[in-house]
């Protein structure tokens, strides 16, 4: 038996287990990464993360250390906006771009980064700091504090625009 098949239709949203991703005003919400490719180009798309992370760590997608995967034989600029805040509100803020390269095994280099500091309250006697941070198949940042025994809280929002190198 022959059927019609209609175009994709839901009034009011779109949710999953009764959380909206969706609304009716075709708005995106409570995603845990965005994903776009360009039909067109299949061999390239751009994902979106946040990563997180406390005092001297290597930044998180999750509580069990999960990284932004990065897939062989691709290049990829990332882009992340970053945030270092300790408990009395003294900020560090930042923008690092990177060139990473990940080969046919999966050996991730950062090839270079570019750094632009917003906002430095960094108190003296202290140090703040976050690098990039390639691993097989993967890509994060590390940070560091020393000179004090507060809690540095870090947040980075990550942009990974990935185009296949072979």
């Amino acid at each position: 038996m022959a059927t019609t098949r209609e175009k994709f239709d839901s009034v009011g949203g779109f949710s999953i287990d009764k959380t909206t991703v969706v609304d009716e005003l075709r708005n995106a919400k409570d995603l845990n990464t965005l994903e776009i490719k360009n039909s067109v180009y299949s061999d390239s798309k751009t994902t979106e993360y946040i990563l997180r992370g406390i005092n001297t760590a290597v930044l998180q997608l999750d509580t069990v250390g999960t990284q932004i995967v990065i897939e062989s034989n691709t290049i990829n600029f990332v882009t992340a906006h970053i945030i270092g805040v300790n408990p009395q509100g003294t900020i560090y803020s930042a923008k690092l771009e990177s060139a990473v390269f990940c080969d046919a095994v999966g050996s991730t280099s950062v090839l270079s980064t570019m750094r632009t500091v917003i906002k430095d309250d960094i108190p003296t006697g202290q140090t703040w700091d976050i690098q990039p941070l390639g691993s097989t198949n993967r890509f994060s940042y590390t940070t560091t504090r020393a000179g004090t025994t507060n809690t540095i809280k870090w947040i980075a929002h990550t942009k990974v625009v990935s185009i296949d190198w072979v």
